[in-house]
């Protein structure tokens, strides 16, 4: 990510309605894989177990898509205020092939029913989302109000860790791959938790440091960067 782009507000319209046309065909690929031929075509061509039972855990799977896909629009139409380059509009909507494509390869094997674990998953599915979206529905609101204008935003959930909003997206992606029941499925919570701890969150705080100074870092002494009172 450049984060230069932060300060170059646009309404990237085009760039937008290619991540969206993706992300619709990532959608539908994703039905195909879980309840349609493309089960059987994994399991024929890239030799992943298709069962025949645990319908449900693959309707969950595909609500958890619905819903960020449309947390995701939410996102773009009304809270981000960036330019996005056209580069971004391509790898964006790759990124979520992971959730969207890995996530139902990863859950065609399981065939077990519902249970405690995959309940608690749900749970921290929606909590994650709440953090994410909401965290960034309130830093801009706040950001709205003309007395903040080039203020630093620390309050809200913001105030339980500098990148609250990358805290949420790690919950949600561990909510899906608890609900695969497949070991493998964690490899993509574990890369973006090194994503976000070792490169993402440390360019932005290194961004946000050079725009605020010290009142940056005074913020940052006193929260935790990812995980809220532990990191």
């Amino acid at each position: 990510m450049k984060m230069e782009l932060y300060g170059q507000e646009s309404k990237s319209i085009p760039q937008k309605v290619v991540i969206h046309v993706i992300e619709i065909l990532l959608l539908g690929s994703s039905f195909w894989i879980l309840f349609g031929s493309g089960g059987n075509w994994a399991e024929s061509k890239l030799h992943i177990p298709n069962a025949t039972e645990g319908l449900e855990r693959r309707v969950v799977i595909f609500v958890f898509h619905i819903i960020t896909f449309l947390r995701l629009g939410y996102m773009m139409a009304v809270l981000l205020k960036r330019k996005i380059p056209w580069e971004e509009s391509i790898s964006v909507p790759l990124a979520f092939a992971l959730y969207y494509i890995g996530f139902s390869l990863f859950v065609l094997p399981a065939s077990h029913p519902l249970g405690i674990v995959d309940f608690i998953a749900i749970t921290l599915f929606f909590f994650g989302s709440v953090l994410n979206t909401g965290g960034e529905i309130l830093r801009n609101r706040w950001k709205k109000r003309p007395e903040n204008k080039g203020k630093l935003y620390t309050g809200g959930l913001f105030s339980y860790s500098r990148h609250i909003n990358y805290f949420g997206d790690l919950l949600w992606v561990i909510a899906y791959a608890m609900v695969t029941h497949n070991g493998y499925a964690a490899i993509i919570p574990v890369f973006l938790f090194c994503f976000f701890a070792f490169y993402n969150a440390p360019k932005l705080d290194a961004y946000l440091q050079a725009k605020y100074g010290k009142e940056y870092d005074r913020y940052a002494s006193r929260t935790k960067m990812l995980i809220p009172f532990i990191y």
